[in-house]
């Protein structure tokens, strides 16, 4: 082979192997915006469900006790600005003015958020475990309304997580192949993480909402 044949090969490869990374680079940079997509569909999905708690709270149907402890637990999840700062830039669309995708997006979500939700889980739970007493509730037709409001937005709000979860650990596989960490294909991307919370609804809640609507 001569030296210009050996030189038109190996610009050959070098391009093969240039289009190659491109195409992994898109496939991550996908994947990224994918999992901020999902993250942000969760997190309006979770001020739903803490926004139909609130209306729950003050409707009066539930006793003084829980309307209070059911407030103050919505309300935390509502004012919690730690992780609202970190959505704030990102709306209306997923890319920042200066044309950079949201990185921060990919980090997971706020301990203090996580923690919110959880804490609002429990106490809904608490308020809402006894089957006679949700039964109770449902016998009036403003409470009824109220509590299938709540069903629904719970429900759309576990299933956003898990696609979210599902979007973040199909990333992360991609971010750990070898040729990615290699040539640094993610740049300076976080490793995307998932959220963690408990969202596991009182089956008192789930059970007469069987036939919930399906996630927008």
């Amino acid at each position: 082979m001569t030296w210009s044949e050996t030189a038109v090969l190996a610009l050959v490869l070098a391009a093969l192997v240039a289009w190659l990374l491109w195409v992994a680079a898109s496939r991550l940079d996908r994947l990224h915006r994918k999992v901020m997509a999902s993250r942000l569909a969760l997190d309006a999905q979770l001020v739903r469900r803490a926004s139909a708690a609130v209306d729950l709270a003050v409707s009066g149907e539930l006793d003084p006790a829980s309307s209070v402890l059911v407030a103050e637990a919505a309300h935390a999840v509502l004012d919690d600005d730690a992780d609202a700062r970190r959505l704030a830039d990102q709306v209306p669309g997923l890319v920042a003015p200066d044309g950079a995708p949201p990185r921060r997006l990919l980090g997971g979500m706020a301990s203090s958020r996580a923690l919110a939700e959880s804490d609002l889980t429990a106490t809904l739970r608490s308020a809402l475990e006894d089957a006679d007493d949700v039964a109770d509730l449902r016998a009036a037709p403003v409470a009824d309304e109220l509590l299938d409001t709540l069903s629904a937005a719970w429900y759309r709000a576990q299933l956003a997580r898990r696609f979210h979860n599902e979007a973040v650990a199909q990333a992360q596989r991609v971010r750990r192949k070898w040729w990615v960490r290699l040539f640094h294909l993610a740049g300076h991307a976080p490793m995307p993480a998932t959220v963690e919370l408990d969202d596991a609804a009182p089956d008192a809640l789930v059970r007469p909402a069987a036939s919930a609507p399906t996630p927008d």
